[in-house]
């Protein structure tokens, strides 16, 4: 069973507003870089976001993964188990209901266990996580986040 890290991160340049995530997964002496922004999210939809994208790339099942965020709403949701209250509630009055709905989709098919970190404190992986995350917020060709723009009425 292969051992992966993944760390994540994510931005948005007003909330809402133009926002991107950042990823880096480690396992063995193997790395990789992955960011994307969108014209139109906010932040918990790209530390979300960041996660699902990183929990995707893995190949293969049953993996052992540590995900590193330093998002509270992410690792607070899953840790404590909130997420699967929502879930059997059918998500009423939540957020981000289409993301949680494709993290729980992949998420069981690893081991995944969370780790918070504090954000913008020196963690270098998380540093370059942000570094990622505000690069992809502040490019051009911004993607649509159109879960998001639909239910919030945004016509660029």
């Amino acid at each position: 069973m292969a051992r992966i890290s993944i760390y994540t991160d994510g931005s948005s340049r007003g909330n809402p507003g133009p926002g991107g995530y950042g990823v880096v997964m480690i396992s063995g002496e193997h790395k990789k870089e992955l960011s994307e922004g969108f014209r139109y999210t906010t932040n918990n939809r790209m530390e979300l976001l960041s996660v699902i994208v990183g929990l995707e790339q893995i190949k293969g099942a049953a993996h052992q993964v540590l995900v590193v965020s330093d998002s509270k709403y992410v690792v607070d949701s899953i840790e404590k188990k909130w997420v699967f209250g929502w879930q059997k509630k059918g998500f009423k009055g939540k957020k981000n209901i289409d993301l949680w709905v494709r993290f729980l989709r992949i998420y069981p098919k690893h081991d995944v266990k969370f780790q918070w970190v504090k954000g913008h404190a020196g963690h270098p992986m998380n540093e370059r996580c942000d570094e990622l995350a505000v690069e992809a917020a502040t490019g051009t060709n911004l993607k649509q986040d159109a879960a998001f723009e639909v239910e919030n009425g945004y016509h660029p």
